[in-house]
């Protein structure tokens, strides 16, 4: 017999003994269900119903809220990450709720927190209300999180989010108030960019740009942002102090302060040199003061990092804030905008508010966040991202907030649950709406200031 041969018998025999099998097999299974009667069925479709409601139940998203206050090209960026994360996995979704700004998202949360109908997640912190357990700690969340890499965050911004040794916020992005300038006003009037080193140039520079008509300014040299913010920044690049180094007195009525924001005052009110906008709501003050630069109507502001996503920077430049004649360099605050998750959200809706917020600062999309607003990425990596590398050096001015980051200071932490600060905006009011001496408007701001650090440390 040749191969062939035996390969067409052998071909037959397992034919003939596979039909053999087969037979002895069916009738088995046949006795088998026979015998069992009907309950094989049901066990089986139960397993099988029951292997689909698991299916199911494990495809249901976890739905959370996330409040923020942010208008324009922020609210527009906001928006589109949380559709890409929404996209990204089927495990959360996230519904943004938009609030008119930073502070009324913190008052509707103090009202949600009352009636414990809270979202999941918020663009807000207050380092009072996570000492008060209003905040969950995302401490093990994050020893759970292998992703998380701490270390690979800029850490003055990680550690802004620590209370009483706790991870209570984390960073989203990281802020700091820069000077924008029209390019072509500067020009016009002979004004170097890199010479405006202080605030003593800034002004005469503002001066000599100012245009004034029957005893009203038409064209401002200079726009501070409305509120205590700007005039801080000029303090602590003079050395001034908001607190002994003990915590114990308040210092804003120090010579530091008091000829600072007297500057202020005087450039505002008298030379009108300088303008403000005010009131208004949400950040309506803000946009006022950026469409005047815009619109040709001042020489430039002093405005968020974040303002550059709003800028036409074939129209303007930016650069870092200045310091003072014989001091150095300015030392402007530099802050991180952090989130958090109520303590009243559900187990389940706080890790799916986690993971949210994490992802948000993954390097390629705190980078990107970076690039569409201008704020500062919050992971070191950020600045290696291919993408951001290649924009940086056609978009120079989204180096500027880092640059100033390297030599700023840090925010202050008010241990009166913002009593200080809201005395330091209502003296700031007072300076540059109401033209109060700036000794009066301080000395009044340190004695209610005082009484309340006062009533935390006595």
């Amino acid at each position: 017999m040749n191969w062939s041969q035996a390969s067409v018998t052998w071909k037959k025999r397992l034919r003939l003994n596979w039909k053999s099998g087969m037979s002895l097999v069916l009738a088995t299974s046949f006795a088998l269900l026979t015998a069992c009667g009907t309950q094989a069925p049901a066990e089986s479709g139960g397993t099988t119903a029951a292997a689909s409601g698991t299916e199911a139940q494990a495809k249901d998203p976890v739905e959370i809220e996330f409040w923020y206050g942010l208008g324009g090209n922020l609210g527009d960026n906001m928006k589109k990450t949380i559709d890409a994360f929404n996209a990204s996995q089927n495990e959360v979704v996230v519904k943004g709720i938009v609030q008119a700004d930073y502070t009324e998202t913190e008052q509707k949360l103090q009202a949600a927190i009352a009636s414990k109908k809270v979202p999941a997640a918020v663009l807000s912190s207050n380092i009072d209300w996570a000492r008060k357990g209003y905040y969950a700690p995302m401490d093990e969340m994050i020893a759970a999180d292998p992703n998380f890499k701490k270390d690979d965050f800029i850490q003055t911004f990680l550690n802004q989010g620590q209370v009483d040794g706790k991870q209570y916020f984390l960073p989203m992005y990281g802020t700091t108030q820069i000077m924008y300038y029209r390019m072509d006003t500067f020009k016009e009037n002979g004004i170097d960019p890199a010479s405006l080193t202080t605030w003593e140039k800034l002004a005469e520079a503002a001066s000599k740009m100012s245009k004034q008509e029957n005893g009203k300014t038409t064209f401002y040299g200079w726009e501070p942002m409305w509120g205590s913010d700007n005039m801080i920044d000029a303090v602590l690049g003079k050395g001034g102090q908001i607190l002994s180094a003990d915590g114990k007195t308040v210092m804003i009525d120090s010579p530091e302060w008091i000829e600072t924001w007297e500057l202020f005052r005087k450039w505002i009110n008298e030379d009108k040199i300088m303008g403000i906008h005010y009131g208004g709501q949400g950040w309506e003050y803000w946009y006022k003061t950026i469409d005047d630069v815009m619109k040709n109507k001042a020489a430039g502001y002093t405005g968020s990092s974040g303002d550059q996503g709003d800028l036409d920077f074939s129209v303007v430049a930016a650069m870092q804030q200045p310091g003072w004649e014989g001091i150095g360099e300015g030392k402007p605050v530099a802050s991180a905008i952090s989130a958090g998750i109520p303590s009243a959200a559900t187990p389940e809706q706080q890790q799916a508010a986690y993971q949210w917020l994490t992802y948000f600062s993954e390097t390629s999309n705190t980078a990107s966040w970076s690039m569409n607003t201008g704020y500062i990425a919050v992971r070191q990596s950020a600045q290696q991202d291919p993408e951001f590398m290649k924009f940086s050096e056609e978009n120079p001015q989204i180096t500027v907030p880092l640059q100033q980051a390297a030599h700023a200071s840090a925010p202050f932490q008010d241990p009166t649950g913002g009593k200080i600060n809201d005395a330091l905006k209502d003296a700031a009011d007072q300076v540059q709406i109401n033209n109060m001496t700036a000794e009066q408007a301080l000395k009044e701001a340190k004695e209610k200031a005082q009484k309340e650090l006062d009533r935390v440390t006595k």
